[in-house]
């Protein structure tokens, strides 16, 4: 069955969710964070991921955004500068910029021009993601946002990959579901969908059940997987 639909995880997918210690890094007046702002994005980024795994296995849901700030509070700790609650409003005002990594754009727009939908599927609250995309300049090659606040639940249970289905009418075979995440693009291959890691840092494969049916070090083989 021929790709009809192509799904994106948005953050460390489409997003480059390091980009906002960076940015405040090179910013003058957060000369304590040049050090460890490499660390602080890696502690921030896993925490997220931890902590909405532990919301969705006990139940106790909340937005992404709580869970970003609660995240980014740990990272702070760890690389010693929780207390400077100015650098912490400053990397939060950030993460709503976030930058598309450099091949997105024209990815999504071969995509577009070979007819085929594209969406974001993404543990991102709805107001975040619409920033994102915003700021991205994105809007007019995404037929969709996909967020799980629909549902109530966190990445990887089922109910969030329903939604495609429920959005676009198709059959989980027809869809290319990609994500820089290898659980997600694990879980997602279990789903049924046919999926593409993208593996910008080289990292092992998960042990998992399942396994992505593509590895990719960037975006710019997407169209290529979808048969553009």
């Amino acid at each position: 069955m021929p790709i009809t639909t192509c799904i994106f995880d948005a953050y460390g997918t489409l997003f480059d969710v390091a980009a906002a210690a960076r940015q405040a890094a090179d910013e003058p007046e957060n000369a304590a964070l040049r050090p460890h702002w490499q660390a602080l994005a890696s502690h921030w980024r896993l925490k997220q991921l931890q902590y909405s795994w532990l919301r969705a296995i006990t139940g106790a849901h909340t937005d992404f955004w709580q869970v970003t700030g609660e995240g980014l509070d740990w990272a702070l700790e760890a690389v010693g500068l929780a207390g400077d609650a100015v650098l912490r409003q400053r990397l939060l005002d950030l993460y709503w910029q976030l930058q598309a990594y450099p091949e997105v754009p024209a990815m999504l727009r071969a995509l577009k021009g070979a007819g085929l939908e594209t969406a974001i599927l993404s543990n991102g609250s709805p107001d975040m993601l619409d920033g994102a995309v915003r700021s991205a300049g994105l809007g007019d090659v995404l037929d969709d946002v996909l967020s799980v606040e629909s549902v109530g639940i966190f990445k990887p249970d089922r109910r969030v990959y329903d939604l495609v289905g429920q959005r676009f009418g198709c059959p989980p075979e027809a869809v290319l579901f990609v994500s820089s995440n290898g659980w997600d693009a694990a879980a997602a291959a279990g789903y049924g969908f046919r999926t593409a890691w993208v593996n910008r840092a080289g990292e092992p494969v998960d042990r998992l059940p399942w396994t992505p049916d593509h590895i990719l070090s960037d975006l710019t083989g997407i169209p290529e997987l979808a048969g553009v």
